[in-house]
């Protein structure tokens, strides 16, 4: 436990120990994100593989549902933590724990009423015992609010030690009871252990004690913060549940476990995206008066990330043909246009993808509402139209083109905070490395070349790692230059020798 009330950033005005701080937190929450994005791949191959694609697609149901309330339950208390500066931090630990025991509480409520009713919506009562089961781990993330203060404090490697747990304990699990013949309930099962023992994990690591205290003015601040927020959050909720909700009843539950995989898979090419805003929004928040660095810092962190998503979800687009049914077994090929078309609109969706880091960090959520109801907008008018009159192809497609006109009105509110800096101009060249290799693929199948897929998948990968250096090197040896260095201590000295 702290002794110490006071926890400042010493490291805020210290360019070079930031940088080099969170160039190192990059190196720790890359190997943690894309570790754990590889353990959730294989536990959803897995899972898919043992269960059926109707014990699968209730999973995706079940996940619809829980995802909606937990989405509506992130009101952003743990980015105003972060963003706060109160000089006793004993005192802000214990208002921003209070509220987020209170949320908790709330959701767990309203989950547990409101499973019947996602029964009834999507015709699949069976759903209501595992979805009930499912919301007994609301506490579970309550309780894992210290690692909060780990984030806070940009200590990347005692927060990602302990959010590890969960994911290896719900892998190995999930895949016992599912070759027990658990079905769905391998599934749900597993996801509750992994949170149960990662809450545990969080609590005896606490940096302060979990007391509960209420503040009014403090409560007052977290709600002009985070109601904008929530109308986000309310927004994305929307846009999953009503295109699950049509798919369930207009096309039948395998293909929500369609939209479910797309998902899945798709996510890979979003790593970097997790990444990179994990590890800089608490140095976003420090330099948040400093306009010209944190221009610096967008475009940089933006060129970075699309560096790694242009080609993983391009590649996902170009190779899913082979990859699903040969992965997954042949009953799967119907999601292949529908995956393709989710990994392409990610890629676009990168371009500025951490812009709401950005505006949170600055105190300013309301564009973050404003952008979510437009984008829920975007979504209902093309979309999923297109998903009733054309099946899923047709929806991803439509996905593709709202994720367009979205990004397109995220660099508007962006010209709102940075000015006239050219944001366009600074990020798309992190596409530019992508287009020979994918140019390659297609000229090749065009001219009818018989190339085994996994030989074209090799040269696909060479050649996007071959332009990559080749259009990026110096801002890839800038960003190794900062992993070299040796970050500063906390206490702003350098590190001992």
């Amino acid at each position: 436990m702290a002794d110490a009330a006071t926890d400042v950033r010493p490291f805020a005005g210290a360019d070079v120990g930031l940088r080099s701080r969170t160039a190192h937190g990059t190196i720790v929450n890359g190997a943690f994100l894309v570790g754990v994005n590889l353990l959730g791949i294989v536990r959803g191959l897995a899972a898919a593989s043992i269960l059926t694609t109707t014990e699968y697609g209730e999973w995706g149901l079940l996940m619809a549902a829980f995802t909606t309330l937990v989405a509506l339950g992130s009101v952003g208390i743990d980015d105003k933590y972060v963003q706060q500066d109160d000089p006793d931090q004993r005192r802000a630990f214990e208002i921003a724990f209070t509220l987020q025991m209170a949320l908790g509480l709330v959701f767990l409520g309203v989950l547990l009423a409101g499973m019947p009713l996602f029964a009834v919506l999507y015709g699949r009562e069976e759903i209501v015992a595992p979805g009930i089961a499912i919301a007994l781990g609301l506490p579970a993330l309550a309780l894992q609010m210290p690692l909060w203060a780990h984030y806070r404090r940009m200590d990347f490697s005692r927060q990602r030690r302990l959010q590890a747990i969960e994911p290896v304990v719900a892998l190995v699990l999930t895949v016992v009871l599912a070759l027990a013949g658990l079905g769905v309930w391998a599934l749900v099962l597993g996801a509750l252990a992994g949170s149960y023992c990662t809450a545990v994990a969080a609590v005896l690591s606490s940096p302060y004690r979990l007391r509960l205290r209420w503040d009014r003015g403090a409560v007052r601040e977290y709600t002009d913060f985070s109601w904008p927020l929530f109308l986000g959050a309310l927004t994305t909720v929307v846009m999953v549940q009503v295109p699950t909700t049509i798919t369930a009843h207009e096309l039948g539950v395998g293909a929500v476990a369609a939209i479910a995989l797309a998902a899945t898979l798709a996510a890979f090419a979003r790593r970097v995206d997790d990444i990179v805003t994990a590890t800089l929004y608490p140095a976003i928040c420090a330099i948040s008066d400093r306009a010209d660095v944190l221009f610096e810092t967008f475009w940089k962190s933006n060129r970075l990330a699309l560096l790694w998503a242009a080609p993983a979800g391009t590649g996902l687009a170009l190779f899913a043909a082979d990859l699903v049914p040969s992965v997954l077994g042949e009953q799967w090929r119907f999601a292949v246009g529908l995956i393709a078309a989710v990994a392409l609109a990610v890629v676009v969706d990168q371009v500025g993808f951490n812009w709401t880091a950005f505006f949170r960090a600055a105190g300013r959520t309301r564009p973050i509402g404003a952008a979510g109801l437009v984008t829920l907008a975007l979504v209902l008018a093309i979309a999923v139209p297109l998903l009733v009159a054309e099946g899923l192809t047709a929806f991803g497609a439509g996905l593709g083109v709202a994720t367009l006109l979205s990004v397109a009105v995220r660099l508007w509110l962006l010209r709102r905070l940075f000015g006239e800096r050219p944001l366009l101009r600074a990020v798309a060249p992190g596409l530019v490395p992508t287009l020979p290799a994918a140019a390659a693929v297609l000229a090749s199948r065009a001219a009818g070349a018989e190339i085994p897929a996994g030989v074209e998948a090799a040269a696909y990968v060479a050649l996007a790692a071959a332009f990559t250096y080749a259009c990026e090197r110096r801002l890839l040896r800038e960003a190794l230059g900062y992993l070299v260095a040796r970050p500063a201590r906390r206490d702003g000295a350098p590190p001992p020798r």
